[in-house]
C-alpha cells in the first residue's frame, strides 16, 4: 500500500490519492483471500483453522508489511520499462520470500515455546514457494494497478485535448457566421445609402449594433433554447426588413413545446441569410420565408423555406449559397458526432428549403 509522502510527494501524479485508496482496497481483499485460501487448504491436511488463525494472522500481517515496501518501491520506480519492472518484481520476491519463510518459522517457535522446534527443510521449502507465490502475485497485481491508472490518466488527457480541439473548432465555425453575416448586412446598408434612404440605413446600423452585441456574448459551446434562438433571428430579420420591408414576409410556425428544445446558438442564422440573399435578393417580387419546428419522435426538425425564381427551382443554388450550409453541416457534425444532419434543395416549383435534424433535448427537465 504505497502512501505518497515525503519529499517526493509533489512529483506524484494527480491521481496518486486514488492509487493509494485502490491499493488499500486491493491489499485488504488480497490478503483476506490468501488467509481464507490457506485456512481451507490447511483444513484438508488436518490443520485446525481456528488454532492456526493467530499464526496466519501474524504471518500474513508481516506479508502485508512487506508488500507495503514493495509497493512503495514499485511506485517510485513506475517510470521504468515493463521489462525492468518485471525484473524488479522477481528481485523483490527473491528478497522477501526468505524473510516470509523465516517469519513463519520464528512465529511457530514462539508459539511452541518452551518445546524445542527443529528446522524442517522440506516444510520450509514449501513455505518458501508459498511465500514467493503470494509476494510475486501481489507485485504483479500492483504493477497492473499502476498501468490501469496510467491508462486512465492518458485517456483523461486525450479526452481533454480532444475537447479543447473540438472547442476551438466549434468557436472557429461559430465565428465564421459573423463575418459572413456582416458582409451581407453591410451590403444591404450600402444599397440603402445608394438609394438615398439614409434614415433607413441609420436604423439598420443601430439594429446591427444591437444584434452584434447580443450574438458576440454567446458561448459557441453552449446550446440555448429554441425560443432564444428565434428571438435572435427576429432581431436579425428586423435589420433586413429595413431593406426589403415591401417584399419580405416571414412566417414562424413553432409550437410552444418545441420552443423549449435546445439548439446550437445561431444555427439558423446561415439558413435565414441564404433565404434572404438568394430568395428576396434574387427576385423583384414578394418573397415569403417560412420557419417551422416540429418534434419527430426523439428528433427536432427545423426547416427554413423561401420562394425562389421559378427558373432556378430545379437548378443548383446560386454561387455562395453553399458557404453557409457547409458551415451548418460542419457545426452539426462536430456538435452531435454524426447524429445531426442538414438537408437542402427544392421542395416545390419556385420553392427552396433547408432542414436541420438534431436530437430532441429540453432546456429544463420535463
Amino acid at each position: 500500500m504505497a502512501t505518497i509522502t515525503g519529499p517526493n510527494a509533489h512529483s506524484a501524479p494527480p491521481q496518486s490519492g486514488d492509487i493509494v485508496r485502490a491499493t488499500l482496497r486491493l491489499s485488504l481483499v488480497y490478503w483476506a483471500s490468501m488467509f481464507g485460501a490457506d485456512s481451507v487448504l490447511g483444513y484438508f491436511i488436518n490443520i485446525d483453522p481456528l488454532e492456526s488463525a493467530p499464526l496466519k494472522f501474524v504471518l500474513f500481517g508481516a506479508g502485508a508489511l512487506m508488500t507495503y515496501g514493495m509497493s512503495l518501491l514499485l511506485f517510485r520506480l513506475r517510470r521504468l520499462s515493463f521489462t525492468h519492472k518485471a525484473l524488479l518484481c522477481f528481485l523483490l520476491t527473491a528478497v522477501t520470500a526468505p524473510v516470509f519463510t523465516a517469519v513463519d518459522f520464528f512465529n511457530y517457535v514462539i508459539c511452541q515455546y518452551p518445546k524445542p522446534v527443529s528446522f524442517d527443510p522440506v516444510y520450509s521449502g514449501y513455505m518458501l514457494i508459498e511465500g514467493a507465490s503470494m509476494l510475486f502475485g501481489w507485485s504483479c497485481l500492483f504493477v497492473a494497478l499502476l498501468y490501469h491508472f496510467e491508462v486512465r490518466e492518458r485517456e483523461r488527457r486525450l479526452a481533454a485535448i480532444r475537447e479543447e480541439a473540438l472547442t476551438t473548432q466549434m468557436r472557429a465555425l461559430r465565428y465564421q457566421v459573423n463575418p459572413h453575416f456582416l458582409f451581407n448586412t453591410l451590403n444591404s446598408i450600402a444599397s440603402l445609402i445608394e438609394e438615398g434612404a439614409a434614415d433607413r440605413a441609420e436604423r439598420m446600423v443601430q439594429s446591427l449594433s444591437n444584434f452584434m452585441r447580443s450574438t458576440l456574448s454567446l458561448d459557441p459551446m453552449h446550446d440555448l433554447p429554441l425560443a432564444s434562438e428565434l428571438a435572435l433571428q427576429e432581431d436579425y430579420l428586423e435589420i433586413e426588413r429595413e431593406r426589403f420591408s415591401d417584399r419580405l414576409s416571414v412566417h414562424i410556425d413553432v409550437p410552444t413545446a418545441a420552443r423549449e428544445a435546445l439548439v446550437p446558438s445561431l444555427i439558423l442564422q446561415p439558413l435565414i441569410e441564404n433565404a434572404i440573399k438568394h430568395g428576396v435578393g434574387a427576385t423583384s417580387g414578394p418573397v415569403e420565408i417560412v420557419l417551422t419546428a416540429r418534434r419527430d419522435g426523439e428528433r427536432l426538425r427545423l426547416s427554413v423555406e423561401n420562394d425562389m425564381p421559378p427558373e432556378g427551382a430545379d437548378s443548383p443554388p446560386p454561387v455562395g449559397m453553399g458557404i453557409g450550409l457547409r458551415n451548418v453541416t460542419e457545426r452539426l457534425d462536430l456538435r452531435f458526432q454524426g447524429d445531426g444532419q442538414l438537408s437542402s434543395g427544392p421542395v416545390a416549383p419556385g420553392r427552396w428549403g433547408a432542414t436541420i435534424e438534431i436530437p430532441w433535448r429540453l432546456s429544463c427537465p420535463a
